[in-house]
């Protein structure tokens, strides 16, 4: 195997890890916010996907202010899901394994409505770009793979800077700390976990719009994906964002390289294999602990 194919391959690997760690931050943003899990976030993706395809394939619309409605979409619906539902669960005092068991719901239900408004078969997500490939190095590569992974680390930096520097990213990361002291103090912990599971929501629909080029879009898109991202956001420390990036684009190497040097039968094998690893070793990931309390 020569260098350019070692060089497709890392790409590949990052491309797909990218996506990862975008569900994964997704994953991250709900549990620091709420405490709690949700397993939207792979029918979300593909939600995002179906969206994108409509405003940029059917109504014609750019692929920057498609990529921009489908994320405003996805927010509102995150929102909505919040208070409409998880919020509602949770005023009746009912135990967090209810809440879980909601989510699974409404992915399904996700799911099954995208099925109904877009159909069964595998749709085309036309190409982003005039151009099929582009040299890096000498390496041909697809220019949507190397998108997913440049707007994936720009939006964790953008996703850094909200939460450390502004005032209302400030709140956020107060009112996920210590919801008593924060409501104290003024601040609004309803409207900042909202906006949290918006966010994640946003990230998820992002990241469908992004892969739909490379894997085509179809209604069962995100549910692998969706189990990958939380993978990743385990292996990198479960809660904390950077170790959600981190820890999608290690899953996405390991999976991408394993599949191609052993077996494309035990990609699936081999990643969740890893992830045993990590819940057996270091079971709070690369990004320990005190990481997520912080």
């Amino acid at each position: 195997m020569n260098m350019s194919v070692y060089g497709m391959l890392l790409v590949s690997s990052l491309a797909i890890g990218s996506i990862y760690g975008l569900i994964a931050l997704g994953y991250a943003l709900i549990y620091k916010s709420s405490g709690l899990l949700s397993f939207t976030q792979g029918d979300i993706l593909t939600l995002g996907a179906y969206l994108g395809l409509t405003f940029y394939s059917i109504l014609k619309i750019p692929f920057v202010i498609s990529l921009i409605l489908t994320m405003a979409c996805a927010f509102a619906l995150g929102i909505l899901l919040e208070k409409g539902v998880i919020r509602k669960l949770l005023n009746k005092n009912v135990g967090a394994i209810y809440v879980v068991l909601a989510t699974i719901a409404i992915s399904y239900i996700i799911q099954n409505g995208s099925q109904l408004v877009w159909g069964t078969i595998q749709l085309n997500f036309p190409s982003v770009f005039s151009v099929s490939n582009v040299n890096i190095f000498g390496v041909n590569v697809r220019p949507e793979a190397l998108m997913c992974f440049i707007v994936s680390i720009a939006l964790m930096i953008v996703l850094h800077f909200f939460m450390t520097k502004t005032r209302f990213g400030t709140s956020m990361r107060a009112a996920s700390m210590d919801s008593m002291a924060a409501e104290s103090l003024g601040i609004d912990v309803s409207l900042t976990t909202g906006v949290s599971w918006g966010l994640s929501a946003g990230l998820a629909a992002i990241a469908g719009m992004l892969i739909g080029p490379i894997y085509g879009v179809y209604s069962t898109l995100g549910s692998t994906i969706g189990r990958k991202g939380f993978s990743g956001a385990v292996i990198g420390g479960y809660g904390n964002m950077y170790g959600a990036m981190v820890g999608g684009l290690i899953l996405g190497i390991v999976e991408t390289f394993s599949a191609s040097l052993i077996s494309s039968t035990y990609r699936n094998l081999i990643a969740y294999a890893l992830l045993l690893i990590f819940m057996f070793i270091k079971p709070t990931g690369l990004f320990n602990e005190r990481a997520i309390q912080d």
